[in-house]
């Protein structure tokens, strides 16, 4: 539960600096980009989460290698974070950025589960009749779901539109008893 708190509280205080300083989708990119980095490069990323390397080391390491490649702001962000000792959840920290972000432009994410994969042309369909209906942008996913018998199932922010067949025998079910 604390992790949470932390991802929650420093993702938030990341999204509240680059709205300050307009740089939104350039911190997003570059945060983005940046753990793609820290993935492939296993042992720096280590090095960044050590206990037992000092803070300074880190921050003269971070500085040394982005200084000019990303924006002085990410970079900050990165230096709190090894004087916090919070670097192992930076991952997470973006992941809530980015929710809030989209909560920003009003874009919302959903899937949409139906018995087959359904095709691009369809996606878009579904996204902009769903889009309509809950007065959002919806982008949406496809999952397979044998169970559904036909038809799709919609779950967008907890939020289901359920046009199955799966639902109608249900439904009809229900009447019958």
């Amino acid at each position: 539960m604390e992790e949470l708190t932390i991802d929650l509280t420093y993702g938030t205080a990341l999204f509240e600096a680059a709205k300050e300083t307009g740089k939104t989708e350039i911190i997003k990119e570059e945060a983005l980009e940046l753990i793609k980095v820290l993935d492939r490069e296993r042992e720096f990323c280590d090095f960044l989460k050590a206990p037992g390397i000092s803070a300074v080391e880190k921050k003269e390491a971070l500085q040394n290698i982005f200084r000019g490649k990303i924006c002085d702001e990410l970079l900050n962000f990165l230096c709190i974070l090894i004087d916090k000792g919070r670097m192992i959840h930076f991952e997470r920290m973006v992941k809530v950025y980015l929710k809030l972000l989209d909560k920003e432009e009003g874009l919302s994410y959903g899937t949409v589960y139906s018995v087959v994969e359904l095709g691009e042309e369809r996606l878009r369909e579904l996204e902009e009749e769903t889009s309509a209906l809950l007065q959002e942008n919806v982008k949406l996913r496809n999952e397979i779901d044998p169970g559904l018998i036909g038809g799709i199932r919609i779950l967008v922010d907890g939020k289901i539109i359920d046009a199955s067949l799966k639902k109608r025998f249900d439904d009809l079910s229900s009447q019958i008893c």
